[in-house]
């Protein structure tokens, strides 16, 4: 069974979608699944604890079981976002290279765009290699917020 529930942070609206073990997507704005229950699960409750935490300074790093679907290139890579540390950024050629493959950066870009997790598999941590923001589903006023939030509480 998958369930989903919305989550609602300042002026952004996410949907979280679990099944019984984990989160397997975080989705930018409402939507409603097919076949899931709008319902705030354990899971979910677990999630929504971490995102306020998040948001509030308070947590650097997700506990909250994640699984989040796609091919192996696909997971290897939002493993390696996970490697990212809290407060940082990384253009997508140094992303290529923490995956094994400096040549690779256009199909880490597209790996981080297929991210179903973001925000817990911080994506948004990826930036051009002149250090410009560059491409983010949830737009990159919300991309600037997340690594100026991260900055500031980096260090507390």
């Amino acid at each position: 069974m998958q369930y989903f529930y919305y989550y609602t942070i300042k002026d952004y609206t996410f949907t979280i979608i679990a099944d019984e073990n984990a989160v397997l997507e975080l989705k930018f704005g409402k939507t409603e699944p097919h076949n899931a229950l709008f319902q705030k699960s354990d899971i979910i409750k677990k999630a929504i604890l971490e995102l306020d935490e998040y948001f509030s300074g308070e947590r650097k790093t997700f506990d909250v079981n994640l699984n989040p679907q796609g091919t192996e290139f696909q997971r290897k890579v939002w493993e390696k976002l996970r490697e990212i540390p809290y407060g940082k950024t990384v253009s997508y050629k140094k992303l290529a290279e923490m995956t094994g493959n400096i040549k690779a950066s256009r199909a880490v870009g597209m790996a981080n765009n297929k991210n179903p997790v973001p925000i817990l598999i911080p994506c948004h941590r990826v930036i051009g290699s002149n250090g410009n923001l560059v491409g983010y589903a949830g737009g990159l006023e919300l991309k600037r917020e997340l690594i100026n939030m991260e900055k500031k509480y980096a260090n507390d």
